[in-house]
């Protein structure tokens, strides 16, 4: 079994909304921080927003703070991640992941990650 699957990837216009999912099948998800992050062909991975495991606390990368908000819901093993206001820059692929350390003063680390879902906004 996958244990993530993004879904609700698709081209949409600048300005527009869209709504990522993520499902996982990962035994004690709710013990974890999760997240997303994107990758832009020639770019390297940045980091969009964790969740901490209670949603408790939320972080968001610079580019998307005010724009994006994540979410979780721990019964269904689900994350989401709302984007608002969607630019071209936001173009990348969408990938979700569980167990994210780090940030502040070292990199990001994940145990799981999904194998992403594109995102496409025309200008």
């Amino acid at each position: 079994q996958v244990p993530l699957v993004e879904s609700g990837g698709g081209l949409v216009h600048t300005g527009d909304s869209l709504t990522l999912s993520c499902q996982a099948s990962i035994r004690d998800f709710n013990h974890y921080a999760v997240g997303w992050f994107r990758q832009a062909p020639g770019k390297e991975r940045e980091f969009v927003a964790v969740v901490s495991w209670n949603e408790g606390s939320t972080w968001y990368g610079d580019s998307v703070k005010d724009r994006f908000t994540i979410s979780r819901d721990n019964a269904k093993r689900t994350v989401s991640l709302e984007m608002t206001d969607l630019k071209p820059e936001d173009t990348a692929e969408y990938i979700c992941a569980v167990d994210v350390r780090g940030g502040n003063y070292s990199p990001y680390t994940a145990g799981w990650w999904g194998q992403g879902t594109q995102v496409t906004v025309s200008s």
